[in-house]
């Protein structure tokens, strides 16, 4: 059975709950990260945690506990039988009325893992219908308000994807439901810039900071057309994931040589060095 960290206390998953009034469950007042956990050791977890207190900033929240979280995450590491897994760090508003407004008190924690599943050699990805907001009041922050998400990728798999990919407002590549993308188009490696309204991922951002690419708007009808030479979706569990189709259309190459470059390079990168 799964040991869980609730506020201060580890617990079985049975007895692991908070209550009907927490913030996080009345109104989805709240940030998460999901931290990869590789051979035993949580991955980055120092740039996660550094973008949960981000997260909470936006959201007019006051900082987490850091320290406690940390060792809230050894704890729950410790007690997991398996070395590969996706560790859930949650930070909750707490306790607060049934509305949007907040009472003030502590934060509710919640620390969880569970076993990795491996992901698809090559993702199927499925452009929807809703823009992204890069000017709301949420754009950047890993919020537990995830609806939206879930209502994206429940449209791409009625369609057969496995990835949904979001436009912004101004009809330019944004990024997926729960992954950044990034294309190769005349050779060259680009992602949507923050500004286009995509969340920085830790993964995206270490590809940029590791293996290169360059930030650049690129309008949605040319992701969906022939100008794609390669593509994939990255996120910390899934890694660097190569699309082999775009709106069912297959692309020439899944995975491309520049993918299959920043995949390697990637890969060595974490076997590296467990805080990049």
């Amino acid at each position: 059975m799964a040991v869980v960290y609730v506020n201060g206390e580890l617990l079985p998953e049975s007895d692991a709950k908070i209550s009907t009034f927490d913030h996080g469950l009345v109104v989805g007042d709240g940030v998460f990260e999901t931290v990869l956990l590789r051979a035993g050791r949580p991955f980055a977890l120092r740039r996660h945690l550094e973008r949960l207190n981000r997260s909470l900033a936006g959201l007019s929240m006051g900082p987490a506990n850091l320290e406690e979280i940390t060792t809230a995450v050894n704890r729950v590491v410790d007690e997991c039988e398996y070395a590969d897994g996706r560790i859930r760090i949650t930070v909750t508003a707490g306790n607060g009325p049934l509305g949007s407004g907040r009472y003030a008190g502590d934060q509710s924690i919640v620390v969880a893992c569970a076993p990795a599943t491996e992901p698809h050699a090559t993702a199927i990805v499925q452009t929807v219908p809703w823009p992204r907001n890069e000017r709301g009041a949420l754009v950047g922050l890993k919020t537990i308000s995830y609806a939206e998400n879930a209502v994206a990728l429940a449209f791409a798999a009625a369609r057969g994807a496995d990835e949904a990919i979001f436009a912004n407002l101004l009809g330019n590549l944004c990024e997926g439901s729960g992954s950044n993308i990034f294309v190769v188009t005349n050779g060259e490696l680009i992602t949507p810039p923050l500004n286009a309204g995509c969340l920085a991922g830790i993964t995206r951002g270490l590809i940029l900071e590791h293996c290169g690419g360059i930030e650049r708007d690129l309008p949605i009808q040319s992701f969906c057309g022939d100008q794609v030479e390669e593509a994939f979706v990255c996120s910390a569990i899934r890694g660097v994931q190569p699309v082999e189709a775009i709106d069912g259309v297959p692309l020439r190459q899944a995975p491309g040589p520049i993918t299959k470059e920043i995949a390697n390079r990637y890969e060595a990168l974490r076997d590296a060095d467990p805080e990049p």
